[in-house]
């Protein structure tokens, strides 16, 4: 479903989050998400080194605000990151975990048309960090969610903890036995998931799975007037080869009808040339439909459009920055006005603000 074509023109707050130059929010620097300060040991949640377990932080005084991304449900059932100001504290893995529990400290924080992911009642019994993969024990009361939310908890769990540079993989126990299937539905979890199983995963115009890959792209969707971005991993065929050139072919095309999901691109949108790649930075070059609804002779390119196409790309390996391109030349501004002189980077923090 194409926002054009309703003509929903909502640019408020991705105008105020977005910078030209070095990233789309107020960021001193992008970075994957937020990670533990290097120059400490934690080991009840965020170990660097992966050794044991202890109760503190050594080291520098933990900040008095802890940003996290948490992983929420939103109205139509997707699972959203949405940044939030935690209290500060010497467990900020634990932490992150215990705002995902329904009636739990979230309670009082959560956005219009969202909810928390863990059964009422769950405990964050401990995160232990090792080599690269969390092991996240909780309480029995962990196993009493409904069968339909069991994808959505592991997606938001998994993603959650990955938000620290130190987790790539995420194990889940339950009372300190591990589990190496979700306890309800039997999804397999065997020795821990990674974001390369993808969110939100949308197959729906795919016959055969076996030959296709995954790809993860944010669309945007809106809730009492506020929008936001949701990443949705789709699967294309095996014949693309260039995972870059599907990310943007897929989202030109747009989210699949009936799911309130937007499509911030217009029709006729299309790479005139193959990306350039070079330390980290890709170059896109469109045609001069990426203008979307503003004139070709203003040369500005929609926040929400530059925003999709970051999210989205360096959401791939290897990808810190997207710079674009109209007809090979750079002339391109936001909608403030400012020349985007450099390449953007990912923001540190995703959908900011009160929903």
């Amino acid at each position: 479903m194409s926002k054009y074509n309703k003509q929903i023109a909502i640019t408020v707050i991705a105008s105020s989050m977005l910078l030209s130059g070095c990233s789309l929010f107020d960021a001193e620097k992008a970075t994957k998400e937020i990670d533990p300060p290097q120059d400490v040991t934690i080991t009840e949640d965020v170990n660097q080194k992966g050794e044991g377990k202890v109760e503190d932080v050594a080291g520098e005084e933990a900040e008095k605000n802890v940003t996290n991304q948490l992983y929420l449900i939103d109205k139509n059932g997707f699972v959203v990151p949405y940044t939030m100001n935690l209290p500060e504290t010497k467990s900020v893995a634990k932490q992150a975990l215990e705002y995902l529990v329904d009636g739990g400290p979230i309670s009082s924080m959560l956005p219009n048309g969202f909810r928390a992911v863990l059964p009422e009642g769950t405990e964050v019994l401990g995160v232990d960090i090792k080599d690269g993969v969390a092991v996240a024990d909780f309480s029995k009361e962990f196993s009493t969610y409904n069968k339909e939310d069991e994808e959505k908890i592991l997606q938001a769990i998994t993603w959650t903890l990955t938000q620290f540079d130190s987790v790539e993989k995420v194990k889940i126990w339950v009372n300190g036995h591990e589990q190496k299937e979700m306890p309800v539905n039997g999804t397999p979890i065997q020795d821990g998931i990674g974001r390369e199983y993808g969110i939100n995963h949308d197959s729906s115009d795919v016959v055969d799975l076996t030959n296709t890959h995954p790809v993860t792209v944010y669309y945007s969707a809106e809730t009492d007037g506020q929008e936001y971005f949701v990443p949705v991993t789709k699967r294309v065929s095996n014949t693309e080869t260039d995972k870059i050139v599907s990310a943007v072919e897929e989202l030109v095309e747009g989210p699949a009808l009936e799911t309130g999901l937007l499509s911030e691109f217009q029709n006729g949108v299309e790479l005139i040339s193959a990306p350039k790649y070079e330390d980290g930075k890709v170059t896109l070059d469109f045609n001069e439909a990426i203008y979307g609804s503003f004139d070709e002779e203003q040369k500005i390119i929609s926040s929400q459009v530059l925003q999709s196409l970051v999210l989205t790309l360096t959401e791939q390996e290897g990808i810190e920055s997207v710079a674009i391109t109209v007809n090979g030349k750079a002339e391109l501004m936001d909608e403030n006005g400012e020349k985007l002189t450099e390449a953007v980077t990912r923001p540190t923090n995703v959908n900011t603000g009160s929903f």
